[in-house]
């Protein structure tokens, strides 16, 4: 893995470490989700570990790995997220204070001169940093067809300096599958450094990691918090020069979490085994339903066998994930008509919360243009599946009306 940054801290604090009693491999990640980042086990201990309010800590006078020292260093609370995602990715977790905070971490692992390929349709908020970054002459960017090695390998070949390849899969709002472990083997050719946001697959369905990656990134407002009620993010690496540069980034940055935030992710974190498991198989259930809608056009969910993305998606993921991306008649006009028809689905973005949340993408003007003016992203919550379909066909029917 190439590395291009040398950054000082001003603690001495090391990088998050899983601590030696982490749980063993043998666990399923769903055991992992419930027991890690608890506090040590003994008589009367506390099963969770407390809110620390606390803005600065007792020293010791020279500052040493134990020392907490200051609220902008570190958080006993920030620990306990930390080392359960830490885990559940197979690696060393630092918790930032939104998803856009850890994006704009990972981003800022590439020197000055460097160049970053992004999916040419990814979430929008990078999609923005990223353009924002090139406006400043920050970086180079190039977006690049990542379900296409080919296309990859050709924006790699006349690069020169530092390269950062960065992933989403499925991608945000596409739900194209890319191929991981091929495009990060592709990336450590050229010496790139190959970063995966995960969040919509969550280490439940992938461990980017393990398939090659060098860092993961997770907005763990959505899936692994759950509840719609805290923005926080995260990233995870195990390199740890690759730590200390991210963990410097978030100190000086200021790019830090609450710790009420971070202990209602760990709380949330608990129950996403079960809110993954309603969920998916809810999306799956409508994904299918969806393609003999006369309204829709185009489902894209890679439960489905004729989706591009299905194959790879059985052979990387453990689950198809719950966000479906539909295209419907009438343009941006029938979307529109759509969202405004229904009653139960919440009009609204972000996603991964347990209830179920419709939204035309292409309303954000800085949504990439590859993504379709009529397409719906739909994230599907934890709500009885014939609910939920009784009241989106009838929305699809209430809209294909107004165009008859």
């Amino acid at each position: 893995m190439a590395v291009w940054f040398s950054s000082a801290v001003p603690d001495t604090t090391p990088p998050h470490v899983s601590p030696d009693v982490s749980p063993s491999p043998a666990l399923s990640p769903a055991t992992i989700a419930v027991t890690s980042g608890r506090p040590p086990r003994g008589l009367d201990s506390e099963l969770n570990v407390p809110v620390s309010l606390s803005a600065t800590f007792v020293g010791g006078g020279s500052l040493g790995a134990a020392d907490l020292g200051y609220g902008r260093f570190a958080n006993p609370t920030w620990v306990a997220l930390e080392t359960a995602i830490g885990d559940l990715e197979g690696g060393n977790s630092l918790v930032f204070g939104s998803g856009m905070a850890a994006v704009a971490a990972a981003l800022h692992l590439v020197p000055a001169d460097g160049t970053v390929l992004v999916p040419h349709g990814a979430y929008n908020g990078t999609h923005s940093l990223t353009g924002l970054l090139a406006t400043q002459g920050r970086l180079t960017v190039r977006p690049v067809d990542i379900t296409d090695l080919d296309d990859v390998r050709a924006a790699l070949t006349p690069l020169t300096g530092p390269v950062l390849l960065w992933l989403e899969s499925p991608t945000n709002p596409l739900l194209e599958v890319a191929d991981i472990a091929a495009l990060a083997a592709l990336g450590h050719e050229f010496g790139a450094l190959v970063v995966v946001d995960n969040t919509f697959a969550t280490p439940l369905l992938q461990r980017p990691l393990e398939l090659g990656a060098d860092v993961v990134v997770h907005s763990v407002t959505k899936f692994l918090s759950g509840h719609s009620d805290v923005v926080l993010g995260a990233v995870v690496a195990r390199d740890e020069t690759t730590l200390t540069a991210l963990k410097a980034h978030r100190t000086f940055h200021g790019a830090i979490a609450g710790p009420l935030e971070v202990f209602l992710a760990l709380r949330g974190l608990r129950t996403l085994p079960l809110r993954l498991e309603r969920s998916q198989a809810n999306a799956a259930e409508l994904a299918r339903r969806l393609q003999e809608h006369p309204a829709v056009t185009k489902v894209r969910h890679p439960s489905l066998p004729g989706d591009p993305g299905h194959a790879l998606a059985q052979r990387q993921m453990s689950g198809f994930g719950a966000l479906v991306s539909i295209e419907v008649t009438g343009g941006a006009a029938g979307a529109d008509a759509v969202v405004d028809a229904v009653r139960l689905w919440v009009p609204a973005t972000s996603l991964g919360g347990v209830e179920s949340l419709i939204e035309r993408r292409r309303r954000h003007g800085n949504e990439p243009h590859v993504v379709p003016e009529d397409l719906l992203r739909l994230s599907v919550g934890v709500e009885d599946v014939e609910d939920l379909w009784r009241d989106l066909s009838t929305a699809l029917n209430r809209a294909l009306d107004t165009l008859v």
